[in-house]
């Protein structure tokens, strides 16, 4: 049984045609044009026609950053795309001849990860993608966790610091401004304006804008602002980590996402940090803390299943 899976991000579309065992069979990569939603739409159904072509396609299952509503078919808001109430499920059904359920992003990697990656053989998962900011995805009995209306799991939007810094969504002190792709850059860049001579090796890399690629190099040549500032991220992330763990109780988080792969310079600290700030220590099991195993196949690959399952 194949079913479509596709992945859209805000500068491209990546779709793939998955198997009952998560196996991509072929997959296609495909620009966005961010600003108009028919142009995405149309995008999208490109991919379906050229992956579909001689193959017998059951479904297709979409993953969009955003707020998707509880019928898994109106994006309600999307950061990175002109979606405003858009009815991608009945648009691209439309245009496809096919059935498609939608789902939100990091839901869909949640799942994929849940049944064919790093959560084999858990029943409770939380499963973070730590980019530009943070996403979230909750699997709780094997079944994936979305909230009355759809919107839930919006993790990186808990709040860490009560009037701290401005989130992109308005609101102060997020945990993904404290434990984040761009947290990591902002710490390191204010560590290396107050203390210059704890930044030689990052400000020479950058020559000038310190970004988080020369962040993560820096560190692995011994920076001491890098190496602080991916502290503060592994602490913060420990710290979110404990108090998901108090309300969820899961067996088992799942870091993926950008940053993920840095793990050696955070992940031995968010652990540490996670295990010292869990309530009821000594007294309870602590959830394992894994890395994702599917990369940027697994949005995909769990939005194929999910299409699956509908």
């Amino acid at each position: 049984m194949l079913t479509i899976g596709v992945d859209i991000g805000g500068t491209k579309v990546a779709a793939g045609v998955v198997d009952d065992d998560g196996v991509i069979v072929e997959q296609t990569l495909r620009p966005t044009d961010a600003e108009h939603p028919d142009l995405v739409a149309e995008t999208v159904a490109a991919c379906v026609r050229e992956l579909g072509a001689g193959r017998e396609i059951e479904a297709v299952g979409i993953g969009a950053a955003g707020f998707v509503d509880e019928s898994r078919s109106v994006v309600r808001f999307a950061p990175n795309l002109a979606w405003r109430e858009e009815p991608l499920q009945k648009r691209i059904s439309g245009l496809v001849g096919l059935p498609v359920v939608v789902e939100n992003d990091a839901n869909a990697m949640a799942w994929g990860e849940f049944r064919y990656g790093a959560g084999r053989g858990q029943s409770h998962i939380v499963c973070l993608t730590i980019g530009t900011g943070i996403g979230g995805g909750i699997v709780l009995d094997g079944a994936l966790y979305r909230g009355r209306w759809g919107m839930g799991a919006e993790l990186g939007h808990t709040q860490m610091v009560p009037g701290g810094r401005l989130c992109g969504c308005g609101l102060h002190g997020c945990w993904e401004q404290y434990a984040s792709g761009n947290a990591l850059v902002v710490e390191a860049r204010e560590i290396a304006a107050a203390h210059p001579e704890r930044a030689e090796i990052l400000l020479g890399l950058a020559g000038g804008k310190i970004d988080g690629e020369e962040v993560t190099e820096a560190a692995r040549q011994g920076d001491d602002a890098s190496l602080s500032a991916f502290a503060v991220l592994a602490d913060g992330l420990g710290q979110g980590m404990a108090d998901l763990a108090a309300v969820l109780d899961p067996g088992c988080f799942i870091l993926g996402g950008g940053v993920s792969r840095a793990a050696d310079l955070f992940v031995d600290r968010a652990r540490k940090a996670f295990e010292e700030r869990l309530t009821g220590r000594g007294h309870r099991p602590v959830a394992e803390v894994r890395l994702a195993e599917l990369g940027p196949s697994a949005g995909l690959v769990g939005a194929a299943d999910l299409a699956r399952r509908r």
